[in-house]
């Protein structure tokens, strides 16, 4: 259920539920478990076929990434995310949007295909132009060491083709301001709106972009989970406000449920991963990454080789077309010839009679 600035009402839904991000982009925890261990098995599958295929036995000393570990990894390069918007001062929406496409690359691809690093780094690329705040690609890789455009570049249509070409995000920070600004309004309770209060809520939301919160839950939840967990008894008012009270006593337990869920994951999932975790993790990464992808192995040749036969086929087969058709003297091909014989004759008019 989410929240309107207007008492809920069974006749209505809310604009969001239009977006791609509600229909496409929304799973139940045990959906996103799912999803994850898939890619994860699918991906295991694969390597160890290449590495078996390029030395028989090789993979059998491999320990690879679970979909667990693969996660940590992702979670510590959305902080990276968070250290670069300082750095390049980037406003909350370009922070809050490259998080997004980070978490959603990684349900439809796995680390070991593509590492976090530069993807991240496109994620945030992508983002600042999404939103409408665009940097040079020279000035962004400049500031940021050991990075060319190249990094950027050979990884950007890839990412947009995993996000499905959806860029708009909607995000709960913004539902948090509407949120806020009307606990300024509620009545008797002028007096005790601290400014701390939605700064307190805002580093809640952010929490939150460590979790899947914002895969399972509508940003109008995750924001007021947050302002619950700052101000519950301004919460609670505005909630009461908000919720019409003849819906209050079937709504307001499921609610409560739902807000407490949020609330419990923001606190337990909402930090940073341990470093010595994750420093473990991408270590063995370098010894299970797909070795298609790793420039200069027999594998990745291979598969470029391969890329490039099928491709010059296609080229061939389009010359060889094009080539027929200025032989039989039509070079716009057979079916515009036959769409032209069943044209009508204007010039056959009844002069004859």
């Amino acid at each position: 259920m989410s929240l309107d600035s207007k008492p809920i009402s069974s006749d209505k839904k809310p604009l969001y539920e239009a977006s791609t991000q509600f229909i496409n982009w929304r799973y139940s925890v045990e959906q996103l478990a799912r999803i994850r261990a898939s890619l994860n098995e699918a991906a295991v599958s694969a390597i160890r076929h290449t590495f078996e295929s390029d030395e028989p036995g090789s993979s059998s000393n491999v320990l690879f990434l679970n979909s667990v570990e693969e996660q940590l990894l992702v979670k510590l390069y959305i902080t990276k995310i968070t250290q670069l918007c300082a750095l390049f001062r980037f406003p909350e929406e370009v922070e809050a949007t490259a998080v997004t496409y980070l978490k959603r690359f990684y349900l439809k691809n796995t680390v070991m295909d593509w590492h976090p690093k530069n993807v991240m780094l496109t994620a945030l690329f992508l983002a600042t132009k999404t939103t409408n705040n665009p940097i040079s690609l020279e000035t962004y890789t400049t500031h940021i060491p050991k990075t060319v455009a190249s990094d950027i570049l050979d990884l950007e249509f890839l990412v947009a083709q995993s996000l499905g070409f959806e860029f708009a995000v909607w995000h709960a920070h913004r539902a948090l301001w509407g949120i806020w600004l009307d606990i300024q309004n509620l009545p008797d309770n002028s007096s005790s709106v601290s400014p701390d209060i939605y700064d307190s809520a805002l580093k809640h939301v952010r929490a939150s972009r460590l979790t899947d919160a914002e895969l399972i839950y509508t940003p109008s939840q995750i924001a007021f989970a947050a302002m619950a967990l700052a101000a519950p008894e301004l919460a609670s008012a505005w909630s009461h406000l908000k919720i019409a009270p003849k819906d209050s006593e079937l709504l307001f337990p499921s609610f409560q449920d739902l807000t407490d869920a949020i609330k419990a994951l923001i606190i337990s999932d909402g930090q940073p991963p341990n470093i010595e975790s994750v420093r473990e993790v991408d270590r063995r990464l370098r010894l299970c990454k797909n070795p298609e992808k790793v420039p200069g192995t027999k594998a990745y040749l291979a598969k470029k080789a391969e890329e490039e036969k099928k491709a010059e086929g296609r080229r061939n087969k389009k010359a060889a077309i094009s080539q027929q058709a200025m032989t039989d003297g039509d070079p716009f091909g057979n079916d515009l010839s036959k769409a032209q014989s069943a044209l009508v004759d204007y010039d056959d008019d009844d002069d004859d009679d």
